[in-house]
């Protein structure tokens, strides 16, 4: 685990409303001058979509709609077969993602601005595993071949993004983005404990710098919390009670250096409108001083905290999104004035 104090300072998730890289990067510069995240921009390209954005490359692959299916072809086992043998020689350079798919990530890198830390994100294994299907719409994750093959192409894709995002930033964090984690233990999601964390784990084995996981539901965090990561995400302003429910890991989590991203600002827009900076102070505060215990400050914890929105911010309007991320800055500075940091 890298020691890293983030001090409350304010990032995002990743998505985006905004229809074009260049406001998206605008934007998010604008509001997020400590740790920018390239934003992803859904409503530019369907291809921007955060399952079809990763699965260039990925043998197979077809695509329609929101639909991704997989539908082997000419020589598909030996194009399975490439991926392992890139993993295991750790040769990331054929993994990457083209500015068709993820335009704001090119966009962020040639900006020109130079940071001290730059954040990236990447969905997990999990969530797209089970998003994407076979021929008979069940997830690929349930082959025991394929999720393998998932597990290896994201890692490969995750390395290949940090080392991209090196060219805008001494220092890098890459989230990995696992919605479906919500769903654990639901009849909708059979997988064993083991076959998450290890999966989750090999990919995050692909980052070299900071990194996190994001999950935007209640799951088990005690799960999470045992991961390789310097950074638990989650949205603190819905599911507050579900990771207080683990507080004692929460505590060990940061005593040994851990960070929490508290999601704390809506993407909600109807939600949003009832928020002011006033309130989601108190809401803030009053979050953190909860998990206050067995000798660790609230301090402390300020020390080891960053402010996100709840999750991504594409389901708002570009002027709502505005809103949001301009509260995310407002909330930030106060917060660190508050506590000196």
């Amino acid at each position: 685990m890298n020691k890293t104090n983030f001090n409350c300072m304010a990032t995002m998730i990743g998505s985006v409303p905004y229809a074009d890289a260049d406001t998206g990067c605008a934007r998010v510069e604008n509001f997020l001058q400590n740790i920018p995240a390239w934003p992803q921009l859904p409503m530019r390209s369907n291809l921007e979509n955060m399952y079809i954005q990763y699965s260039e490359g990925f043998p197979g692959i077809a695509v329609d709609g929101q639909k991704i299916t997989i539908v082997p072809g000419f020589n598909f086992d030996q194009l399975l077969e490439q991926i392992f043998t890139d993993a295991h020689g750790g040769n990331s350079d054929n993994y990457g993602i083209s500015r068709d798919y993820a335009a704001g990530l090119y966009c962020a890198v040639s900006h020109g601005a130079e940071h001290a830390i730059v954040k990236g994100q990447i969905t997990g294994p999990i969530s797209w595993g089970l998003c994407v299907t076979d021929t008979s719409g069940r997830g690929i994750i349930y082959d025991d071949t394929l999720a393998d093959a998932v597990v290896k192409f994201l890692q490969l894709k995750a390395a290949w993004m940090e080392k991209f995002l090196r060219k805008a930033a001494r220092q890098t964090v890459i989230f990995i983005d696992e919605p479906y984690l919500a769903s654990l233990g639901s009849a909708f999601v059979s997988l064993s404990n083991e076959q998450v964390s290890s999966s989750i784990a090999e990919v995050l084995g692909g980052i070299q710098g900071l990194k996190g996981v994001h999950c935007c539901g209640g799951t088990d965090w005690s799960l999470l919390l045992k991961l390789p990561i310097d950074i638990l995400s989650f949205d603190a302003y819905n599911y507050l009670d579900s990771l207080l429910c683990y507080r004692s890991d929460v505590v060990s989590f940061i005593k040994g250096g851990g960070s929490i991203a508290w999601g704390i600002v809506p993407n909600d827009a109807d939600v949003l409108v009832k928020e002011t900076q006033a309130s989601l102070y108190d809401r803030f505060n009053t979050s953190i001083a909860q998990f206050a215990a067995e000798g660790l400050t609230v301090e402390e914890i300020a020390a080891h905290s960053l402010i996100t929105p709840t999750c991504g911010l594409a389901s708002l309007t570009p002027g709502k999104a505005d809103e949001a991320l301009f509260l995310l800055k407002v909330l930030s500075k106060k917060v660190r004035d508050c506590y000196g940091l």
